[in-house]
C-alpha cells in the first residue's frame, strides 16, 4: 500500500511539464507602434474636366468638311468643321479689289494736296472710302471664320453628331471637347469641418473603375457660402490626370486629411470591449512563463483597421491580436506568430506550422 503515493508523486512530477505546456494558450501578438497618423474626412465627389465646351454652329450653313473623328485628341485652333463659304469668299475678293482701288486713289491725291491742286475734303473722302472697304473686309472675314469651327483648347473630343452635307442651324451640337489633363473634383463636406480645410490642402480619392488605385489631389477652392438646407459647403480639388484615365462625370470617394501627428497605434482586433470600456491583453515574459495582463486603454481615432491609443500603452509593448476569447487576466500563453499588419490570418497560421507548432 505504501507504493501508491510514491507512484502518484512520480507521475505528477513527470507529467507536470506536459500539463504546463498544454495549459499555455496559443496567441498571435503585435507590437505597439508609434506611427504617423491623421484624422480623415470622407465625402463623395463628381469629376469635371478642367475646361469643357459644347461646340455648336452659330450660322445656318451647309457642312462641307469634317476634319475629326469621335474621341480624337486635338490641339488648340485645329479646324474641326468647315461650312460652305463660297459666297463670302467672293465678297472678300471683291472688297479686296475695292481696297486696292481706294488705296491707289488716295496715293494719287496725296501729291495734289501738297501742291494745293485739290481740296482737303476730297482726300478725306478717299480716306473714308478706304477705311470703309477695310471694315467690310474684316466683317466678311468674320463671317468666314464663323463657318469654321475650331478647337478652343487642347483636349479630347466627344461623339461626332453631324455629317458632311448637313445644313447646320444656330445651336446645332457638333461635338464636345474636354480639357482632361487636369480634373476638377467637386464635393461637399459638413460645415463643422470648415476650420480644418483650407486651400492647398491634400486629398486622396478612389474610383470604382480603379479600385486598387489612389489618386492624389489638392484643394483649389472653397465655396463662399454654406448651403442653408444641408449645412454643407462645396469644395473643389484638382487632380492630375496624366494618364487620361479619369473621365468627367465619374463618382469618386474623397478623403481629406487633418491633424497629422505621431500616435501609438494597434490593430483593432486586439481590443477587448467590456461595456463602455476597452481593454487589451499585454504580454509579460519572465524566466518561468509568458503571461498576459488585461489593461484598460483610452481610444482615439480609427483608420483602416488601426486604432489610436491615447492612454494605457507604451511604444514597444506587445499585445494579443488573435486568441483573446480564450484568455483571462494572468493567463499563461505561448506566442505562435507576430502579426505585423501585413500577413493574413491564413499566412500567420502557415507561419506557425512552418515553425513546427500548431494551434
Amino acid at each position: 500500500m505504501r507504493i501508491y503515493p510514491l507512484l502518484i508523486a512520480a507521475v505528477l512530477i513527470i507529467s507536470s511539464p506536459v500539463i504546463a505546456q498544454q495549459s499555455a494558450i496559443p496567441v498571435f501578438v503585435a507590437d505597439v507602434e508609434l506611427l504617423d497618423f491623421v484624422d480623415e474626412i470622407e465625402a463623395l465627389g463628381t469629376l469635371k474636366a478642367n475646361e469643357n465646351v459644347d461646340l455648336t454652329s452659330s450660322v445656318t450653313e451647309r457642312i462641307t468638311a469634317i476634319n475629326f473623328e469621335s474621341g480624337q485628341r486635338v490641339k488648340q485652333n485645329d479646324i474641326l468643321i468647315e461650312m460652305d463659304a463660297a459666297e463670302e469668299a467672293a465678297l472678300l475678293a471683291e472688297e479686296k479689289f475695292v481696297v486696292q482701288e481706294a488705296q491707289r486713289q488716295l496715293d494719287r491725291l496725296k501729291p495734289l494736296i501738297e501742291r494745293g491742286a485739290t481740296s482737303q475734303s476730297t482726300i478725306g473722302e478717299a480716306i473714308v472710302e478706304l477705311q470703309t472697304a477695310k471694315a467690310r473686309i474684316a466683317a466678311i472675314e468674320s463671317q468666314i471664320q464663323e463657318r469654321r469651327i475650331m478647337a478652343p483648347f487642347d483636349g479630347k473630343l466627344g461623339l461626332r453628331n453631324v455629317s458632311v452635307g448637313v445644313m447646320a442651324q444656330p445651336g446645332t451640337l457638333i461635338t464636345t471637347i474636354d480639357d482632361d489633363s487636369v480634373m476638377k473634383l467637386d464635393f461637399s463636406i459638413p460645415e463643422v469641418y470648415l476650420p480644418v480645410i483650407q486651400k492647398g490642402g491634400k486629398i486622396t480619392a478612389r474610383a470604382k473603375a480603379f479600385p486598387n488605385e489612389i489618386f492624389a489631389g489638392t484643394v483649389a477652392s472653397i465655396d463662399s457660402r454654406v448651403d442653408p438646407v444641408s449645412r454643407s459647403i462645396s469644395v473643389r480639388a484638382l487632380l492630375d490626370n496624366a494618364g487620361y484615365r479619369l473621365r468627367p462625370g465619374m463618382l469618386m470617394r474623397v478623403k481629406l486629411q487633418k491633424n497629422p501627428r505621431k500616435a501609438l497605434v494597434i490593430p483593432e482586433e486586439a481590443l477587448v470591449p467590456k461595456g463602455k470600456n476597452n481593454y487589451v491583453y499585454v504580454i509579460s515574459t519572465n524566466e518561468q512563463a509568458t503571461t498576459v495582463s488585461l489593461e484598460p486603454v483610452e481610444l482615439g481615432s480609427r483608420h483602416e483597421g488601426k486604432v489610436e491609443i491615447l492612454r494605457g500603452l507604451a511604444a514597444g509593448d506587445q499585445i494579443v491580436t488573435h486568441g483573446t476569447l480564450r484568455l483571462q487576466d494572468g493567463a499563461t500563453v505561448s506566442i505562435k506568430a507576430l502579426d505585423n499588419g501585413n500577413p493574413s490570418l491564413e499566412e500567420m497560421l502557415e507561419q506557425d506550422l512552418n515553425n513546427g507548432k500548431s494551434l
